[in-house]
């Protein structure tokens, strides 16, 4: 008969509420650059130069499916870990490799750190280590029991 009871999840630890909020508020600040460069708002494109338009608008598919996993991979990733789901840690594997395709023809194939200069790789290594961190913190969850 116990082995039918199926066991309680165990109680939701504080600091995934307060990863799970930062980490949709981060990603969702990610979507939100996303939608507005790809629909090419022109408010939002104001901000650009004139060389940050020409490689957004000339990346080729595998930067595009890149950027496009690694940006909504992670913000499902985001929503699926506050709902305590398993399926975070996919997500956040979708969007380690969309950062890595991304990292590739940005660092390698183009010219992203001329574009940016130090302080965009910069950044671009802190979302490489924030998206590794997500994806190893949501692992741990699962291990732990709290995402399933």
């Amino acid at each position: 008969m116990s082995e039918m009871m199926t066991q309680p999840k165990p109680a939701t630890p504080m600091h995934l509420w307060v990863v799970g909020i930062l980490a949709v508020l981060w990603n969702g600040y990610g979507a939100f650059d996303y939608v507005m460069t790809k629909t090419q708002n022109v408010a939002y494109m104001a901000n650009f130069t004139e060389e940050q338009i020409a490689h957004w608008q000339s990346m080729p598919l595998m930067a595009n499916v890149g950027w496009g996993l690694g940006v909504w991979g992670a913000f499902i990733g985001s929503l699926l870990l506050l709902l305590r789901s398993k399926w975070a840690v996919q997500s956040f594997r979708l969007s380690v490799f969309g950062v890595i395709l991304s990292t590739i023809y940005t660092y390698f194939m183009s010219n992203g750190f001329e574009m940016g200069g130090v302080g965009g790789a910069i950044f671009w290594a802190i979302i490489c280590l924030i998206t590794l961190g997500l994806m190893a913190y949501a692992q741990s969850m699962v291990r732990s029991g709290v995402l399933r």
